[in-house]
């Protein structure tokens, strides 16, 4: 098992009286870390939000049907709460009524399971994310070594636990799929009124296509046969089910500068290439520039969020096509990236950047020097 960053967090917060929620994407680890934490602490209840008696029973649950349910148990695990509806008064009733039992629940959608649980657990819970493996995990458990000698096959096939494991026996592809059919069709088509499962698939094979270019809500809108309003509700439930993110253009001079635009990544690579079937070796990959990109803004995201670490995120691009790939406003203090894959190329930081920007760092992050920039104190 690879011991995840956010554990020992974890670990403390159990010591508290507020509900521990832990959101992510499917298969990322969420339960076997929460029975990991748990290990230790004796007998606790589980209960699973795809369990339909689960369902049942939590659904309109009271104080007193709670207290049946709860036996003697004094720790509770509530898995895929999103799945369950009026779960956000469940979980208030057990947080108000029962001060000696504490609360861990897990979900793989933002967009419901925040629904359902912000306004009764205001005040209430301590929330985090859990992602697919970061590269952090990824060296601290294998290796400095021998997790640079897998760098291409991240790339390809991406950091989740299950794919990461089933290096071994080569069966990646086959895992990622499974991966990709849960993605669309456990979450993202239950969820939001979709009744479309092709355009979905469409529309994500046209932001895989179109990773680390600016998107057009109309060229979208005009390609799938839908209307712009319905590609940006499309797109906020992908990202609410932590299958793609969205990074905002940069401005504080719209004369000069793109301040309206925006790029879709994904939270890894491995679901990208398996939505376009794309699992070629990098030497034969016209798109390797953009897979480098997306593996270090995602991995960036990891980061941040595991540290705390509240910067805003953006690319930058005039209205003459400078571009800069990534970059992070931190408390009014600039720091700009441009990334390339080979480490032989060179990037020189646009003139009407450094002018607009004289106090801004700038920096290429290539595979050299890639750790200090995905890795703590690196």
């Amino acid at each position: 098992m690879i011991t995840r960053t956010i554990t020992p967090e974890i670990r403390k917060r159990l010591a508290d009286k507020k509900a521990i929620i832990i959101l992510g994407p499917r298969q990322t680890g969420k339960t076997t870390l929460i029975r990991e934490v748990l290990k230790t602490e004796g007998a606790y209840l589980f209960l699973n939000g795809d369990d339909s008696l689960v369902r049942e029973e939590l659904e309109n649950a009271n104080t007193e049907k709670i207290r049946q349910l709860l036996g003697q148990f004094k720790i509770v695990f509530i898995d895929e709460a999103q799945r369950i509806e009026n779960i956000g008064l469940a979980l208030k009733i057990i947080t108000d009524q029962f001060n000696d039992v504490r609360l861990i629940v897990s979900g793989s959608s933002a967009l419901e399971l925040n629904q359902k649980i912000n306004e009764p657990l205001t005040g209430r819970k301590w929330e985090y994310k859990l992602f697919p493996i970061s590269w952090q995990e990824f060296q601290n458990h294998y290796g400095y070594l021998a997790a640079k000698q897998q760098l291409e096959l991240r790339l390809i096939y991406g950091m989740y636990p299950d794919v990461i494991n089933a290096h071994a026996n080569g069966e990646e592809k086959e895992v990622l799929q499974q991966l990709a059919t849960s993605y669309l069709y456990k979450d993202v088509l239950t969820i939001g009124g979709l009744r479309k499962p092709d355009i979905i698939v469409k529309l994500l094979q046209a932001l895989a296509y179109q990773l680390g270019n600016e998107i057009s809500y109309n060229e979208l809108a005009n390609m799938l046969q839908i209307d712009k309003n319905t590609v940006s509700h499309y797109l906020d439930i992908l990202e609410k089910t932590f299958v793609i993110f969205r990074l905002t253009s940069f401005s504080r001079n719209p004369r000069k500068e793109i301040s309206t635009s925006k790029k879709i990544y994904f939270y890894d690579n491995g679901i990208r290439n398996s939505l376009i079937s794309n699992f070629s070796a990098l030497t034969f990959r016209r798109d390797k520039g953009a897979l480098w990109e997306n593996f270090l803004i995602s991995e960036r995201m990891k980061l941040n969020h595991y540290y705390h670490s509240y910067a805003n995120t953006f690319f930058w691009r005039t209205k003459q096509q400078q571009e800069i790939d990534y970059l992070e406003d931190s408390e009014g203090v600039l720091k700009a990236y441009e990334f390339k894959y080979s480490s032989n190329s060179k990037a020189k930081v646009p003139l009407t950047f450094t002018r607009l920007y004289p106090d801004a760092a700038f920096e290429v992050v290539n595979p050299d020097n890639f750790l200090s920039f995905i890795m703590p104190n690196v």
